[in-house]
C-alpha cells in the first residue's frame, strides 16, 4: 500500500454503513455466503476477540462437488425467427435448481453481465462472448450458444452470485422485459461492499504480506492459464481428427461401394478373369456398411470429447480469465483511485499552506473543508482497496476449488478414448472376414495373402 495509514471511519459512518447494510433485502444471504466471525459488528471494540477471530475469516470452504451441485443451467437454441429485415437468435434458459425454464435473447445476457460488475466489481464476472454484427452462421452460433452456457453456469455456481436476486430473476422471471426488471433490481442498490458485514473491517483480516500473496497467485494462475490454453488447443485437434477421420473412412467406404457397382462392360480380352472381377464387385459393394459404421463411431468419439473434454477445459480457461481480468480491474480500478485521492489532497494540504500565509481566511476554511472531504474519499477508497483484496483472497481460493476439474477431464478423455477404440475394434474384426472373396488365386480359387491366413490362425 502507498500513501498515509488512515484512521478508521467516524462512528457517524461506520452507523450509517451498519444502517445500510440492515435496510437492503439483499444483503442479508449474500453476506451468509461471506464467512464472518461472530461477534465483528463495526462497533465492536475488542480488540482480542478479533485477533482470535482472524484465522477462520479467510477460508472459502467449498469442494469442486460442492460448487457442481449448486446449479446445472442448460442453454438451447430456439429456431430463428424470421422478422422482415433481421433474424433473431433466442436461447432457452433452464435452471436444475430452479425448476424453470426461460426465453433470453444475447442482449439479456448483456444486460445481466453488466448488473453482475455494478453489484460485484470485486469477484470474478466472466466474460460474455462476443457479439456478432453481421449475419451469424451455424458454426458462430453454436460456438456463441456453448460460451453463454458456461458463463451462466460458472455465474450459478459462484457462492456470491448464487444467493444474490439477479441471478434468480435472469434464470426464473418470465416476464416481458427481463433487462428492465434486472436494471429496477439494481436500482438505488450499492455494489457489495456496501452490504458486506466485512467491508469497514477487511484490513483486519488481511495476512500482512497480502501484496506478496497476490502477486505470487496472479502468477501461478498465469501459468495455469497457458499451460490449459495449450491443452485446450491440442485436445481441439485430437477431436478435430476423430470428425475428419469419420469423413473420410464414409468416403473411403462409399468409394469402395461405387467401385462394387460399376456397371462398365467387362472386355472380352479380360474374360479369364470375369469370375475374379465379379467376386470382387461383389464383396466390395457391401464393405460400405461397415465402413458407415466405423464412421459413425468417430464421429461420436469426435464430438464425445469435444462435449467432455474441450468444452470442460473451456469452461476452466474462462474461469481463469476471469480470475486476470479481476486482478487488472484491482489494479485499474479501486488501487489507481486510491492514489489518485492521495495526490489530489496532497495538492490541497499544498494550497492550504499557500492560502494560511496570504491570510486569507474565507480560502482557508473553504479548504479545509474540502480537505475533510477529501479525506474521508481517501477512507472510503481505502476501505474498497482491502476489500477487494479480500475478495481477491476468496477468489483465489474458488479457483483453486476448481482444480480438481483437471481429473474429470483427463478421466473423460482417457475413457473415450478407451471406449472409442474397443468399439472400432470390434467392427475392424467384424470387417475383417468379409475379405476372404477379395483375394482369388491363379485357378480363380480363392486365397488369401500369407500374413492375412495367419492372422486367421489367431485365436480370436
Amino acid at each position: 500500500m502507498t500513501g498515509r495509514t488512515m484512521d478508521p471511519l467516524p462512528p457517524a459512518a461506520v452507523t450509517a454503513a451498519a444502517e445500510l447494510e440492515a435496510g437492503e433485502e439483499e444483503a442479508g444471504p449474500l453476506a451468509a455466503d461471506i464467512p464472518t466471525p461472530p461477534g465483528t459488528e463495526p462497533t465492536d471494540p475488542e480488540p482480542t476477540r478479533m485477533q482470535m477471530l482472524q484465522g477462520n475469516s479467510l477460508l472459502l470452504s467449498y469442494s469442486l462437488q460442492e460448487l457442481l451441485a449448486r446449479d446445472t443451467v442448460q442453454v438451447e437454441v430456439i429456431p430463428e425467427k424470421k422478422g422482415l429485415f433481421l433474424k433473431h437468435v433466442e436461447y432457452e434458459v433452464s435452471s436444475q435448481r430452479f425448476q424453470s425454464s426461460v426465453y433470453r435473447r444475447y442482449n439479456d445476457f448483456v444486460v445481466f453481465h453488466e448488473m453482475l460488475l455494478h453489484k460485484f466489481p470485486y469477484r470474478m464476472v466472466p466474460a460474455l462472448p462476443p457479439k456478432r454484427m453481421l449475419g451469424a452462421d451455424r458454426e458462430f452460433i453454436e460456438a456463441r450458444r456453448r460460451a453463454l452456457k458456461r458463463f451462466i453456469n460458472l455465474v450459478a455456481r459462484h457462492p456470491p452470485f448464487s444467493e444474490d436476486v439477479v441471478l434468480k430473476l435472469f434464470l426464473s422471471f418470465s416476464g416481458p422485459d427481463v433487462q428492465n426488471k434486472l436494471k429496477e433490481s439494481a436500482q438505488c442498490v450499492g455494489d457489495e461492499f456496501l452490504h458486506s458485514r466485512l467491508a469497514t473491517r477487511a484490513k483486519d483480516f488481511l495476512p500482512a504480506d497480502i501484496q506478496v500473496q497476490f502477486a505470487a497467485s496472479r502468477e501461478l494462475i498465469r501459468n495455469i492459464y497457458n499451460s490449459f490454453y495449450k491443452l485446450r488447443d491440442r485436445a481441439e485437434r485430437i477431436a478435430s481428427r476423430a470428425i475428419d477421420n469419420a469423413a473420410d473412412l464414409l468416403i473411403f467406404g462409399k468409394e469402395l461401394s461405387a467401385l462394387g457397382s460399376d456397371t462398365t462392360p467387362l472386355p472380352s480380352w479380360a474374360s479369364l478373369s470375369s469370375s475374379t472381377w465379379g467376386s470382387l464387385k461383389q464383396a466390395l459393394k457391401g464393405l460400405s456398411v461397415e465402413f458407415a459404421l466405423l464412421a459413425d463411431k468417430a464421429a461420436q468419439q469426435g464430438k464425445q470429447e469435444e462435449s467432455d473434454v474441450v468444452e470442460k477445459l473451456n469452461l476452466f480457461l474462462d474461469l481463469l480469465q476471469s480470475y486476470k481480468d479481476l486482478c487488472e480491474r484491482h489494479e485499474k480500478g479501486v488501487l489507481h483511485k486510491h492514489q489518485r485521492a492521495l495526490h489530489k489532497y496532497s495538492l490541497m494540504k499544498r494550497q492550504m499552506v499557500s492560502a494560511a500565509h496570504s491570510r486569507e481566511p474565507e480560502a482557508v476554511e473553504q479548504l479545509e473543508s474540502r480537505i475533510v472531504e477529501q479525506e474521508n474519499a481517501i477512507q472510503t477508497m481505502e476501505l474498497r482497496n482491502h476489500f477487494s483484496l479480500y475478495c481477491l483472497h476468496q477468489e483465489t481460493q474458488l479457483v483453486h476449488a476448481y482444480l480438481p476439474l483437471t481429473s474429470h477431464i483427463l478421466g473423460a478423455f482417457v475413457n473415450s478414448q478407451i471406449q472409442g477404440h474397443k468399439e472400432m475394434s470390434k467392427v475392424w474384426n467384424d470387417l475383417k472376414p468379409k475379405l476372404h472373396c477379395l483375394f482369388a488365386g491363379p485357378s480363380g480359387t480363392l486365397t488369401l495373402p500369407r500374413s492375412t491366413q495367419e492372422d486367421c490362425l489367431l485365436p480370436r
